[in-house]
């Protein structure tokens, strides 16, 4: 469902050990409504896994994907890199049809979500 790159999950763990109680944590990976071309990304920590929730495991780190999210997001690569001007995390989503510039809003070719004004 979910792929992180070598370089993306020894950086996660790196971030996950600066969380307070890292090995309650899990990945959330998902997608909300809105951004330029009507869904943006979500990635954060989080405690609590639910009943609406799929769960992987890739270089040993947790990752809660919520059902809804699932669909949109199903076969995600997560790269990190590293650069002069600082470093963030690349999603390649195989789902999506059109990105806006910056790279974090989506849309797919069966669903648009809700696109904001940029």
């Amino acid at each position: 469902m979910i792929e992180l790159s070598d370089r993306a999950g020894h950086k996660i763990k790196e971030m996950l050990q600066e969380e307070e109680n890292p090995e309650k944590q899990y990945l959330r990976v998902g997608v909300q409504g809105g951004g330029c071309s009507g869904f943006t990304y979500s990635l954060g920590f989080d405690e609590n896994k639910t009943d609406n929730d799929h769960e992987v495991n890739n270089h040993g780190i947790r990752i809660l994907v919520d059902k809804d999210s699932a669909d949109l997001i199903n076969g995600l690569q997560i790269d990190y890199k590293e650069s002069m001007m600082g470093g963030g995390f690349i999603l390649h989503n195989p789902n999506a049809v059109a990105t806006c510039g910056c790279g974090t809003s989506f849309r797919t070719a069966t669903k648009e979500g809700t696109p904001e004004k940029c």
